[in-house]
């Protein structure tokens, strides 16, 4: 029952990147698709010049928005990041996202050492938030060309799912960006690189330390409609969940931290079944009686 609990988020995660990635004659191509789904924002990391995207990514669009010579807030943007993170928090990470998948496929490697964390992991989980408030906020809202306009530096200089999925796929297919590839090219790649590396031996390196979309579903988690709850005449303290966490969280102490991206591999192998998810239409009924 595990595996097949478990097979099942894989096939989720497979079906969210087919769906948000479905221009598939893009990657032959090597166009990008224009059409009117661009103007919606997909939940996940998902570039907007992968040549197989539908939609854009929510972090991207943020940026354009700020980064534009006449800024407005936008309220589309904003509501929806804040619509999915009052959802569904960092379920969106552990199941919808493609480069949260890529990490998993990863990671799943057998080699001989694996840690689900880095030294200095506290300190490093910090630097999502770095990002967001640094990257996607603060530089395309004041660094600015002469006309007036921000640029999106996570999506330039950071953001790896952009390498993978659009950088790459672009330049295989199109020669005259071969002739133009640079030194910022070669930055994100080496990026790239060094994460899909660490992902064979550290459980999701981009999303425990980088990722500022999964920063700002974090901060929703303990508020979001899809959260965990604790039973407490069930639970006995085992830590079994903390054991079985790739996160390496102790969830039956703490079951709504930032960092937990909603997996559900804690809910599985729980051995007392203290692990539940709040039903806040069931509470509400039962408060009324």
């Amino acid at each position: 029952m595990d595996k097949l609990k478990h097979s099942i988020r894989t096939w989720v995660q497979i079906a969210s990147t087919a769906l948000s990635n479905g221009y598939a004659a893009g990657f032959f191509k090597g166009t990008i698709y224009k059409g009117d789904s661009k103007l919606l924002c997909v939940p996940g990391l998902n570039c907007y010049s992968c040549p197989g995207a539908l939609g854009s990514c929510p972090i991207g669009s943020l940026q354009a928005v700020i980064g534009s010579r006449e800024f407005h807030m936008s309220y589309y943007i904003v509501g929806f990041l804040l619509l999915f993170g009052a959802l569904l928090g960092r379920f969106v990470c552990g199941w919808l996202c493609p480069f949260g998948l890529v990490q998993d496929v990863l990671w799943k490697i057998p080699v001989k050492w694996k840690w689900k964390k880095l030294p200095g992991d506290r300190m490093l989980s910090c630097l999502k938030y770095v990002i967001l408030g640094g990257f996607v906020v603060l530089l395309p809202l004041t660094v600015l060309d002469v006309i007036g306009q921000g640029q999106p530096w996570f999506c330039k200089w950071i953001c790896p799912s952009g390498t993978l999925f659009a950088g790459i796929p672009l330049i295989a297919t199109n020669p005259s960006l071969q002739s133009a590839v640079g030194f910022l090219f070669q930055w994100k790649v080496a990026i790239l690189v060094v994460l899909l590396l660490l992902s064979l031996v550290v459980y999701r390196p981009f999303c425990r330390y980088l990722c500022p979309l999964g920063a700002i579903y974090g901060w929703m988690n303990p508020v979001a409609l899809y959260r965990y709850e604790i039973n407490q005449t069930c639970c006995t303290g085992c830590s079994a969940c903390q054991k079985a966490c790739p996160m390496e969280l102790p969830v039956y102490k703490l079951p709504n931290t930032s960092q937990c991206i909603r997996c559900g591999v804690c809910r599985q192998t729980c051995p007392h079944g203290a692990i539940q998810t709040v039903n806040p239409l069931k509470r509400k009924n039962s408060s009324k009686l």
